[in-house]
């Protein structure tokens, strides 16, 4: 390992000698397709033409590229893209959120980004971070994609290509091994199979003990994960003019979950420690769950697609069913409100504050993450000042309690499509889309009596892990959708595009949660259901339709031969949804009504809808050798769909607010040179604005920033190609991401009051409410940047490869998730350095 170390500081130096200035990334490849008197040619309007000539900013990962940075997941690829971020897998395995230009993906709404693989349109949001198979070109497209690629495109798109099967055998497998006992495996074969069919067959596995220990359950039970899949294609030529291109593929993942500490920001408490009032960009992370908390998804899809050549016209038609399943346990979040450890009248109160008591008591004096401790009795120290504990969430005691969450959800697409096939000036394409989704979420708090979690949502008193809360629901989801578009070259400088897609999703929901009481509390197991009669009433189902139409309009005009002027302008929407049932109730018993916030959630949240406009030039100097693509582009969103995390004395609550204006505005840099053949350096610049500029859920938020936006992205890097022998050359890439400072939330420099506001007068300490308010300032994630490098020996059909993955081991948030009224925040860390080594062989 110090050899391994040596040779990567080696070539740190080496890429420390080269110039840097802005580049693109992704295009590096573009000269090189260029010597050869080709070019890269996209799918970014459903048509095969070269990225140049594009009316829109793109970015562009060709194969050479995704071998050369070792691609081979969303959270890869978006790092080298600007303007673009990415939050995955802080909570759980496919909780991914991607921000472009200011428009995020709210979790547990739907996605704003579409997944396309290979033609066809992905509806799960859990399958963004999944591999996909052999992949040979990633595209990127930003703004509103949903008049050309469908539904939940209001961000934009990732269009993604995998290996056909060709006319001769080909194969491959890679694989590498890395700290944390981390290893990697992939393969891949292509056959054909008689003259008119072939087939893809294409593995991968990973396993890694992660980053993050946990002290008191003495293991590597954090981020550790285990991820295996297996896929396959077969396209067919059924005659001169038909091909049929059928795909399956499952997945399984196991392994951590709720990657999360917790950090105070209590400024009047900080007196007695001032880690109560804590940066969180300061935060140490340690983690004492007395719950091992796990993760497990798995995914199956299958997928048929047909195309079909008429005399002037194709004809496509495709299907997909998909079904993810995903589960997680781990412990609760409200030691500190006192949820278990006040006995009651019942039974089963009384056993889960014996058995808090019982914990704390065997734990007095445990080191965990200050300023939490352990006193000789769990009662919080408001309420105890002598004796009392403090407990941040996922405490290494019971009396937090524990949380089994499902997300089941399966759902059957198709869509029929007309496009000209023609060589003229006008072409034109028309279609329908059909989508219907089945899914389940629940979210079960249970009481932790030190027998471990029962993963069924629902537990009956007297069992070892009886529930106290509950939140089930089954959505259903039809989706009715028409398109068309028309692109007319005027003439041989100037084209027109015209596109239009009308949406109707038909949205209900059925509350599955059982018509019984707390056995804490004695009220509703869920606060939305009513007692009438002394009889526990189930939640009416509810159903409402969200519609919208979504036009485009992009030109393009060729100022001369090597620089291209473009604009575009279009509509993206999100479809309205359901939070879970009784959500609205919690919100306003807990906080509103209790210490007089003025906090607005509703069961129903409302659509998405952005207006975005976007002008910029493409060029290239210099014969080709350094190209460029600056961009401007103005948004405005209502009712931006964000995701709010409620916790106190009730446990935990997810739930999707609604934003009602946002806007956001900005400009972006690309720039790519080949120094000499085999050296190319590439960086780009983005820099966003944006202020929200009505918000009736939180008014105390106007005029703050869109949360999960960074306020700027640079990525700077090079990679080199130089022959050192007759059959092998030396490969170095390296990338440099800086990524801008990020809020999380609506509230950022905004103080207020918690739970903490309400409970300090009626406490032992008697102190005035606004002690116990919180301020959120110091809550923004700073700017870090992490640099990746790759170098080794490529042949023809093999390379060795050291990589470093953060390699000066930049310690940065991941997330930031402020629980307002809680007082605090939940963050995750990003990942830390990692070293490794990779071996590759194709025939």
């Amino acid at each position: 390992m110090r050899n391994f170390k040596f040779a990567l500081a080696g070539g740190v130096a080496m890429a420390a000698l080269l110039p840097a200035v802005p580049a693109l990334a992704q295009d590096q490849d573009t000269e090189t397709a260029a010597d050869d008197g080709n070019q890269i040619i996209v799918t970014a309007r459903r048509q095969s033409e070269s990225l140049a000539e594009v009316p829109a900013s793109v970015t562009v990962f060709t194969a050479d590229t995704l071998e050369k940075a070792g691609i081979e997941r969303a959270d890869q690829f978006v790092q080298l893209t600007p303007g673009v971020t990415i939050v995955t897998g802080t909570a759980e395995a496919g909780d991914t959120q991607i921000n472009i230009r200011g428009i995020n993906g709210a979790r547990d709404a739907e996605s704003s980004v579409a997944l396309v693989v290979d033609g066809i349109l992905k509806t799960n949001t859990a399958q963004l971070n999944q591999n996909q198979g052999t992949l040979r070109q990633i595209e990127i497209l930003k703004g509103p994609q949903g008049a050309l690629y469908g539904r939940n495109a209001a961000a934009g798109a990732v269009v993604i290509q995998t290996l056909k099967p060709g006319d001769v055998l080909e194969g491959g497998i890679q694989l590498s091994a890395a700290q944390d006992d981390t290893y990697a495996g992939s393969a891949y074969i292509s056959a054909p199979i008689g003259t008119n069919a072939g087939i893809v067959l294409s593995g991968s596995y990973s396993t890694t003990d992660g980053f993050f220990f946990n002290r008191f359950l003495n293991s590597n039970s954090v981020d550790d994960q285990e991820v295996w899949s297996v896929d396959g294609r077969f396209v067919a030529q059924l005659g001169p003019a038909t091909e049929v291109d059928i795909k399956a593929r499952y997945a399984d993942l196991s392994g951590g979950s709720i990657n999360f500490n917790a950090a105070f920001h209590l400024p009047n408490f900080a007196g007695v420690n001032p880690a109560f009032f804590e940066d969180v960009n300061d935060h140490p992370f340690d983690y004492f769950s007395n719950i091992r908390p796990t993760n497990e998804q798995q995914t199956f899809e299958a997928s048929a697609k047909i195309e079909h050549e008429f005399d002037g016209v194709t004809l496509t038609a495709w299907a997909l069913y998909s079904d993810v399943d995903q589960a997680l346990t781990a412990d609760g979040t409200s030691a500190d409100f006192a949820r278990f450890t006040f006995p009651g009248a019942t039974q089963a109160s009384v056993d889960a504050s014996n058995a808090c008591f019982a914990s704390t008591a065997a734990l007095t004096g445990f080191p965990i993450n200050p300023p939490t401790f352990i006193g000789q009795t769990p009662v919080p120290f408001i309420f105890d000042p002598a004796t009392g504990s403090t407990f941040g969430p996922y405490s290494p005691t019971t009396c937090d309690g524990t949380q089994y969450q499902i997300r089941e959800q399966s759902d059957i697409s198709a869509e029929i499509r007309l496009a000209s096939n023609g060589d003229g000036p006008f072409e034109w394409q028309v279609g329908a889309y059909y989508l219907h989704i089945d899914r389940e979420v629940g979210v079960s708090l249970g009481a932790d009596l030190g027998g471990g979690i029962i993963t069924e949502l629902y537990n009956a008193p007297g069992s070892i892990n009886p529930t106290t809360q509950l939140y089930n629901d089954d959505f259903s989801t039809d989706v009715y959708a028409a398109f068309a578009s028309v692109d007319f070259e005027v003439t041989d400088r100037f084209e027109i595009g015209l596109a239009g897609r009308y949406d109707i999703e038909e949205r209900s929901v059925r509350n599955l949660v059982p018509t019984v009481f707390d056995p804490f509390t004695g009220g509703p197991i869920n606060p939305g259901q009513q007692v009438l009669g002394g009889v526990v009433q189930p939640i009416a189902d509810q159903s409402e339709t969200f519609k919208q139409f979504q036009p485009k309009v992009s030109l393009r005009y060729a100022l001369n031969d090597d620089l291209n002027f473009y604009a575009n302008w279009g509509i993206g929407f999100k479809s309205g949804g359901f939070n879970n049932q009784g959500s609205a109730a919690i919100v306003d018993q807990a906080f509103n009504q209790f210490i007089g916030t003025n906090v607005l959630i509703e069961d129903i949240f409302r659509k998405e809808k952005s207006s975005a406009f976007e002008a910029g030039l493409k060029g290239s100097l210099i014969d080709g050798r350094v190209t460029f693509d600056l961009a401007g582009y103005y948004t405005e969103i209502d009712d931006m769909q964000f995701f709010e995390f409620f916790v106190g004395a009730f446990g935990l609550l997810r739930v999707v607010s609604n934003i009602d204006e946002v806007e956001v505005y900005g400009a972006e840099l690309n720039l790519n040179a080949e120094i000499i053949p085999g050296w190319d350096i590439f960086g780009a610049f983005n820099v966003t604005e944006s202020e929200i500029k009505a918000n009736a859920s939180r008014p105390i938020t106007v005029g703050n920033e869109s949360p999960y936006t960074a306020d700027y992205t640079i990525n700077l890097g090079t990679q080199m190609v130089a022959p050192i022998a007759r059959t092998f050359d030396l490969v170095l890439r390296a990338d440099y991401r800086i990524t801008g400072p990020t809020w999380f939330h609506t509230v950022q420099d905004d103080p207020s009051p918690t739970l903490f506001s309400g409970l300090l007068p009626i406490s032992a300490l008697m102190l005035p409410g606004f002690v116990g308010d919180a301020d959120y300032s110091i809550t923004e994630r700073e700017a870090f940047g992490v640099l990746d490098l790759r170098f080794g020996l490529e042949g023809d059909n093999w390379n060795i490869t050291a990589f470093a993955d953060n390699l000066l081991n930049r310690k940065y948030l991941n997330e930031v998730i402020p629980a307002i009224e809680f007082g605090g925040s939940f963050i995750s860390p990003g990942g830390r350095q990692r070293l490794g080594i990779e071996v590759g062989y194709n025939f």
